[in-house]
């Protein structure tokens, strides 16, 4: 019998990838293709079990173990259920998509934006959306062009007004994440060969023009120089604390997913609110959802999360897998899959943009780890073996 990972998606499926941006659906799209997962080699699933494990494990040591136990087996399962729509996915060029539904939401923002707070961006000076924070939606640019910088045989008539429309976004979205998440990804590219990711370094001097004053009003508005030139850490050393202070009180299993909130003061004491673009038009977090407001907040960095959440036992689970998924992406080779690994990885660093659910993009981090696992040659039928069997067998009669 074969265990093959399907050469081939049906493109219908694959062309979902563009509604996902606009309308959040892959966790029902990936649970549907879960068992995947029996494709990849033997010792990859002792280590997924391993990643799992841990966080049960640590669920169990919290100081609500039931709830902890819940929510740690459907988060589990969600990024399983991600990797798993990554080996269905196979190759890089299948996230191509994307990008239809990333200028979806970049018109969406700019409209948005305009309409509620014209052309001064509202009071924070920056460019917003009622489903993206700014951070995430200067994330999402920089996916898109790294996508657009990767698509060999693009052609010119879209290609540059889309990657102009990505770029004015991630510029006036004013987040120095997303700018550091394009540098560290294209250069993990480039070291890998694939120098077409150069010029993504040439975009980043495209932020640096607008910096020195290219579009006066924009820089007046965004204040991009400050983004770019400013070390400070904008609060984050007191979440970080908090952090601490989480998982000092629980150091073997942490608080729980979901469940460092509270610790956090420095942005638990504000009331709660759905985010700063729907605040600012307006709507207000419902009384309902007001008691739960802790369970989206971040303590702005992966480990310092991780720890607070799960402990030592659930985050040296996690490092595990991300160490995975560091080799399969270096052994992939595959431009696209390295910029977003380690992008991503790189904006972990003041940020946690891997962490399930959000509006595609941390899934979008799994993904790429499912699709590196088959580029790696990481199932039971590796991937350039199965190429060379198809390439060998006859045509059929």
């Amino acid at each position: 019998m074969s265990h093959s990972v399907p050469t081939h998606p049906p493109r219908r499926v694959a062309w979902l990838l563009a509604l996902i941006p606009v309308f959040p659906i892959l966790h029902i799209v990936a649970l549907a293709v879960v068992g995947l997962l029996r494709e990849l080699s033997l010792s990859v699933r002792w280590m997924l079990g391993g990643f799992v494990a841990t966080q049960i494990i640590a669920a169990c040591l919290t100081p609500s173990p039931l709830l902890s136990l819940l929510l740690a087996a459907a988060r589990s399962l969600l990024v399983l259920s991600m990797i798993a729509a990554g080996i269905y996915l196979r190759e890089s060029r299948r996230l191509r998509p994307l990008v239809w539904g990333h200028l979806v939401v970049f018109a969406t923002a700019w409209i948005f934006t305009l309409a509620t707070a014209g052309t001064s961006l509202g009071p924070a000076g920056r460019l917003s959306h009622p489903l993206y924070y700014f951070v995430s939606l200067g994330l999402v640019a920089t996916v898109s062009l790294w996508i657009i910088v990767s698509w060999k045989g693009a052609s010119p008539w879209w290609r540059f007004p889309a990657g102009a429309l990505a770029l004015a976004t991630l510029a006036a979205t004013g987040s120095r994440g997303p700018i550091l998440a394009l540098i560290v990804g294209a250069l993990a590219a480039v070291l890998a060969g694939n120098l077409r990711f150069l010029r993504s370094f040439g975009l980043v001097i495209l932020l640096g023009v607008v910096a020195l004053g290219v579009i006066p009003n924009l820089r007046t508005n965004v204040q991009i120089d400050r983004v770019v030139t400013d070390t400070g850490l904008s609060g984050r050393e007191r979440v970080w604390e908090g952090a601490l202070k989480a998982f000092r009180a629980s150091p073997i299993g942490g608080q729980g997913p979901y469940q460092i909130g509270p610790y956090l003061g420095f942005l638990y004491s504000d009331r709660c609110q759905l985010n700063p673009a729907l605040e600012n038009a307006g709507v207000r977090c419902p009384d309902w959802l007001a008691r739960f407001r802790g369970a989206w907040l971040i303590a702005h960095n992966v480990i310092l999360h991780s720890l607070a959440e799960t402990g030592v036992v659930g985050t040296l689970g996690l490092l595990t897998l991300l160490a995975l998924g560091a080799v399969a992406t270096w052994q992939s080779r595959d431009g696209l899959l390295l910029a977003i690994y380690w992008g991503f990885m790189a904006m972990n660093m003041v940020d946690v943009v891997t962490a399930i659910p959000s509006p595609h993009f941390a899934e979008l981090f799994w993904v790429v780890i499912g699709m590196a696992f088959v580029q790696a040659g990481w199932t039971r039928t590796p991937e350039r073996q199965a190429t060379a069997l198809n390439e060998a067998s006859p045509p059929a009669a």
